[in-house]
């Protein structure tokens, strides 16, 4: 009896377990968890701490950091731009190098972003380089400019080549 009694407590209570497991995968499922590195302490970011740039949010991990990045944005600027494609406001549209269009083949990882080239030159001379180097070769505003654009935006071009093609 004593034994058929701890034999049900033990499936109730793996299945509770299962319960809860299920209820938190729906929570994760349903929602993107949001993470960004402040661009100012390389911390963790915070949803309801940040400015605009570029037409986007940029995030930062405490009330101190807006104030230092406004004083002087361009020692952040690498930093911030980065953190736009990492949050997917903005998305890749050409090699951030030459402006060439991409080669999904030359797809590697730049400070936690995956990042496309045109060649495998531009790819080399992205890889030969690191630390900060290898973000300012890719998220500089020159390279932002010239490989970046809002979301949206590509969106919008994407939908009018399609809808060019249909006609």
């Amino acid at each position: 009896m004593k034994n058929a009694i701890l034999g049900m407590a033990a499936v109730a209570l793996l299945t509770v377990g299962v319960i809860a497991a299920d209820e938190k995968e729906k929570d994760i499922a349903g929602k993107e968890k949001f993470s960004a590195k402040c661009p100012v302490s390389g911390k963790d970011a915070v949803e309801d701490k940040f400015v605009e740039h570029r037409g986007g949010k940029l995030y930062f991990c405490c009330g101190g950091c807006p104030d230092a990045y406004k004083k002087d944005p361009a020692k952040f600027a690498t930093k911030a731009n980065q953190q736009l494609v990492a949050t997917k406001q903005f998305v890749q549209a050409k090699c951030p190098l030459s402006g060439g269009k991409l080669n999904p083949a030359t797809q590697i990882d730049v400070g936690g972003t995956k990042v496309s080239f045109c060649c495998n030159n531009c790819k080399g001379k992205v890889e030969a380089a690191t630390g900060d180097d290898q973000l300012a070769m890719v998220f500089s505003d020159t390279a932002f400019e010239k490989g970046f654009e809002v979301k949206k935006a590509k969106e919008r071009k994407e939908k009018e080549r399609k809808d060019e093609k249909d006609e």
